[in-house]
């Protein structure tokens, strides 16, 4: 008898485990390191840093998924090349994408921008790898995100969305993961493009962001109760109608130019870190603890996206 308890409570544990993984803070930081410690900037005119980086996502991406490639296409007679696994292969339902770019803009190490996105979606790879997904998810490291690119048709996930649109592959929604590394408990230290939302949403930059725009689908909406209901950071959400300055600042601004449901997680980039663009932006200033939490929360809305529930936000 006292076997049998001990062989059921093993298996609540592990399957508590499964449904709030813990990401792992050391690898978190593995990443963020071979990621931004490099010797060149990882630009658009540094093609061996960003191609060291690829290579390195590559590798990592390779030893869990189960299929890894490179997409790659021709800017003014340059190779670049978006890095894609998958996980779901012989599923059937409609595909989740979850992508973040790892080019930088300039002369810096990126850290916040982006290689926390980036973290996250390779730490994802090792989390997807124990899990029985039940939909195909893809997950995808774009290049030429940054300027002089952005906006225009050679941003690496405008590549990997029109891809998706010709072969006509069904898609459920994508979520870009955007600088989710820095944060600050002090008073002030969140500002906003309108005054006033500073009376909804504090002053404090202490929370991670849904992003979403107004007649956003059933992907966004069932993504987002899932992501409250991991309860692993503190989350708060703005729907907008996609004219706020920063709203389309990052990749699933392509998914949703081509029709595709979509959004972003984001710390708010430059409303919040000021080193945003700047050399300062180093992975010394991010909080590991909570970029974990919004990986597990990731991870946790995935995981559970097609169960129904409610939504109990965190305070």
């Amino acid at each position: 008898m006292k076997l049998i308890y001990i062989f059921i409570i093993s298996i609540l544990l592990f399957v508590t485990h499964n449904l709030h993984a813990q990401s792992d803070i050391e690898r978190i930081q593995k990443h963020l390191t071979a990621i931004t410690k490099t010797e060149g900037f990882r630009n658009f005119e540094d093609t061996v840093t960003l191609n060291k980086v690829a290579d390195y996502i590559f590798t990592e991406f390779s030893q869990y998924a189960d299929t890894t490639y490179y997409q790659t296409y021709t800017v003014d007679n340059i190779n670049y090349k978006n890095v894609i696994c998958r996980f779901g292969t012989k599923q059937q339902k409609a595909l989740v994408v979850i992508g973040a770019h790892y080019d930088v803009c300039g002369e810096q190490e990126g850290a916040d921008d982006n290689a926390s996105g980036v973290t996250a979606i390779l730490e994802l790879t090792r989390l997807f790898s124990r899990s029985n997904l039940i939909r195909p998810i893809e997950l995808v490291a774009y290049t030429l995100e940054e300027p002089p690119f952005f906006g225009t048709q050679s941003m690496g996930s405008y590549i990997h969305a029109s891809e998706l649109k010709k072969s006509n592959t069904p898609v459920y929604g994508m979520v870009a993961v955007e600088m989710i590394g820095f944060f600050n408990d002090a008073e002030d230290s969140q500002s906003y493009p309108f005054a006033p939302m500073k009376l909804f949403y504090g002053n404090k930059g202490d929370f991670i962001l849904l992003t979403k725009k107004i007649g956003h689908g059933q992907f966004v909406k069932d993504f987002s109760k899932q992501f409250y209901n991991a309860k692993t950071i503190k989350t708060k959400s703005l729907t907008s109608p996609g004219m706020i300055k920063g709203v389309d600042f990052s990749d699933h601004r392509n998914y949703w130019a081509l029709g595709f449901d979509a959004m972003m997680i984001t710390n708010s980039a430059f409303y919040r870190n000021h080193n945003y663009h700047k050399s300062g932006d180093k992975m010394d200033r991010l909080d590991f603890k909570r970029m974990a939490g919004v990986i597990d929360a990731i991870y946790y809305a995935i995981i559970n996206i097609d169960k129904p529930t409610s939504v109990k936000k965190k305070k």
